[in-house]
């Protein structure tokens, strides 16, 4: 016979029971399923394999296929490089002690692999320049694949595999990854920065965000600022610390450089900062563009992607539980950074100052909104080369001050890309399959692939139609029997040298031909005068044109460079009627005549995107040729 025996309940302490003002039931429950969330998004991630399998495989493409799109990246960068590895280059007023506006500290990253290739290929300059752009290219799918693997650990697959497409395959990363920019360096750091942020490091994201900033292009800063003020709210002794740290290190390191190659102290980040803000030259010099140019410059380069990183903004209503507010703070650089650069007519560093308090108010604003319950605690860009009056040196825009945001315009519209269902569906049913959600479904293929097919277009186009100068100098390697102390002219196209690296050590000296420009070009370093720490007299931040940077013996050319544009007007420098003269005296034949699109007579759809057939019918070319003086 079983006894029942009452059990006597113990009663409730006043700390077991409810209270209005709390309910640990359902902050428990709201916990777990934050972490039901994340395990989910972590089984689901994508792993490193296939983001540096794909992004090595492009960046190596683009290693070897990219062009030079601006003079700034030859004169400014690669010239300097080439005088610390083969003592010759040609330096620009910027590199003159006297103003010292440039840091070698920068240059000497890129010397650490330079200088080995060098002694493992002697004899073969060309070899070095592409051994420098695929240690770019390693660096950008570094930073490139972090940022895809946060982007599946904390939003799933599907987006990350969506900015991976477009992060290998746009215009715009494929050729900003291995261009040898400040501007390009700090959109390394800013996908490396905005990985370390998503995947919870914010301490490492603003150290890496100052690496971009101080080593790379001083004015990225504004970029970085929304990333470093969350994460200073997020974690506020441990990111300071980090970010102060790497800053004061990396300036303290820079300053040192700067004296051993200029000679004297100084701080070039510091003399770059002040000459834009106080201004050291005329501003109209460098040209001014329009409040749509960069607009222009974006779908030119990004195309549809461009459209819908935009788009982001309008999305957020309907996304803002899956995005608000990391995701957020990661993109928003892209509409600030955009905006008010537009709306700055002028091209130099200088405006870039005005924007910063635009991007903190901003920033903060972000701050106050964000939902409670997510923080744990609180390029020669400087001002544009003088030397290069030409907008740009292939005639096309790619323009560095964006370079910085571009891995965010993939970021954001992959974004609204995944977003595309969550128009339709009943935000009630999350399971929702009605019709308009399985047709958005269908459509997120279908407007990437025409994303990515419109970019192989526009990289296929800028390949191929502004390649010419770089094989042309290639096919000087060849004709070595002329003997030593050759002489290389250059006409109208200095502008798109492609640098010293593809100038063979037969050819002595590479010397301008004056065409009638009469602004300040590039001269050889003078080891006479000190090399690095000269302060030449002929170099002067008014671009006006120095007596010493002609040839004024046209007999003295071996080789001459020019550019033949079929016009039916004359043009400065690029009419090769303007030389007939000059070849029949010198007997200079041509020995290479490569197709060059000739921009201004091309119309711009066709110019810009491959369009079979239509694009060799449609486009007009002109040759770009290489003469060479033969015997009588």
């Amino acid at each position: 016979m079983a006894l029942s025996l009452p059990t006597r309940q113990r009663r409730g302490v006043a700390s077991d029971l409810p209270s209005p003002s709390s309910s640990p039931s359902k902050s428990y429950e709201k916990e777990d399923k934050r972490k039901r969330s994340e395990e989910g998004q972590e089984h689901k991630a994508i792993g490193w394999f296939l983001p540096l399998l794909a992004l090595g495989m492009l960046r190596c493409l683009s290693a070897t296929s990219n062009i030079i799109h601006d003079c700034d990246e030859v004169f400014n960068y690669w010239e300097p490089l080439h005088f610390l590895l083969y003592k010759s280059g040609f330096q620009t007023w910027e590199y003159s002690s006297q103003f010292a506006l440039r840091s070698y500290l920068y240059i000497n990253f890129h010397e650490l692999v330079g200088l080995p290739a060098s002694w493992l290929f002697p004899d073969d300059k060309v070899r070095v320049f592409y051994a420098v752009r695929f240690f770019l290219g390693f660096v950008s799918v570094i930073a490139d694949a972090t940022l895809v693997v946060a982007l599946s650990r904390k939003y799933g697959k599907r987006l990350a595999s969506y900015a991976l497409a477009m992060l290998c395959l746009t215009s715009g990363c494929f050729f900003a990854s291995t261009s040898f920019l400040p501007s390009s360096f700090s959109m390394y750091a800013m996908s490396l920065s905005s990985g370390l942020f998503l995947l919870g490091k914010p301490a490492f994201a603003v150290a890496v965000a100052a690496v971009g900033v101080i080593l790379g292009w001083p004015f990225s800063i504004l970029a970085f600022l929304p990333i470093t003020i969350y994460s200073l709210a997020r974690r506020f002794k441990q990111t300071f610390l980090a970010g102060a740290v790497t800053s004061l290190g990396l300036l303290v390191l820079s300053v040192l450089v700067d004296y051993y190659y200029y000679k004297r102290w100084t701080s070039s980040v510091f003399n770059l900062i002040v000459y834009n803000v106080l201004g050291g030259g005329e501003s109209h010099l460098y040209g001014i563009e329009g409040p749509l140019f960069y607009l222009r410059n974006g779908f030119n380069n990004f195309n549809f992607c461009f459209i819908l990183g935009l788009l982001f903004l309008a999305f957020l209503p309907i996304a803002r539980r899956k995005y608000a507010p990391d995701l957020l703070i990661v993109v928003s650089p892209l509409y600030i950074w955009l905006g008010l650069m537009s709306l700055q007519p002028h091209k130099e560093e200088s405006v870039v100052v005005y924007m910063f308090y635009g991007l903190l108010l901003v920033t903060i604003t972000l701050m106050l909104n964000e939902p409670q319950s997510e923080p744990d605690g609180l390029s020669l860009l400087s001002k544009k080369n003088l030397s290069c009056q030409y907008e740009i040196c292939i005639g096309v825009s790619l323009k560095g001050f964006l370079y910085p945001i571009y891995p965010l315009v993939c970021v954001a519209a992959s974004a609204v890309i995944e977003s595309f269902p969550d128009l339709f569906r009943d935000k009630y049913n999350p399971h929702d399959n009605s019709w308009p959600v399985v047709i958005a479904k269908f459509v997120r293929p279908l407007v990437l692939g025409l994303i990515l097919s419109a970019s192989h277009a526009r990289t296929f186009s800028l390949i191929n139609g502004y390649g010419a100068p770089l094989e042309a100098y290639k096919i000087l390697e060849h004709y070595d029997d002329v003997g030593t102390g050759s002489t290389l002219c250059v006409g109208s196209e200095w502008h798109r040298f492609p640098s010293s690296f593809f100038v063979p050590e037969y050819i002595s000296e590479v010397r301008w031909i004056d065409d009638g420009f009469r602004g300040l070009l590039p001269l050889p370093f003078n080891s006479t005068l000190g090399g690095t720490a000269a302060a030449p007299p002929y170099f002067n931040n008014k671009n006006k044109a120095s007596d010493e940077q002609f040839i004024r013996d046209i007999e003295a050319c071996t080789f001459l460079v020019e550019l033949q544009l079929n016009r039916p007007y004359p043009t400065r420098g690029s009419d090769l009627s303007t030389w007939e003269s000059v070849l029949k005296l010198y007997a200079l034949q041509p020995i290479a005549a490569l197709p060059y699109l000739d921009r201004e007579f091309s119309p711009s759809m066709y110019r810009s995107f491959f369009i079979p057939y239509l694009w060799q019918e449609k486009n007009v070319f002109g040759m770009y040729k290489l003469f060479k003086r033969v015997s009588k």
